[in-house]
């Protein structure tokens, strides 16, 4: 079977930050028990006008909250979106 270029999928996905609230995510390795997330802020820069850079994400299971960049979303080896 010969494989396309297109058959493969990125390893990268393509993401509007500001639409990234209450999206879920699942961790591709879960770590204590946290596999599913939920977006529950956006954090909005100093200045206004300049993008959003950072977000807030937050474990179902222990609802423990960290901060990261959006665009560690998009690393497929990561974070696949919604709930799988």
């Amino acid at each position: 079977m010969i494989v396309s270029p297109a058959m493969i999928p990125p390893m990268t996905i393509r993401l509007n930050p500001t639409k990234l609230m209450l999206s879920k995510w699942t961790a591709a390795s879960p770590r204590h028990k946290e596999k599913h997330f939920i977006v529950t802020r956006l954090i909005q820069p100093e200045p206004e006008g300049v993008p959003i850079e950072f977000i807030e994400l937050e474990a179902v299971y222990s609802r423990r909250c960290f901060t990261l960049p959006w665009r560690a979303l998009t690393d497929r080896g990561q974070w696949l979106q919604g709930w799988q």
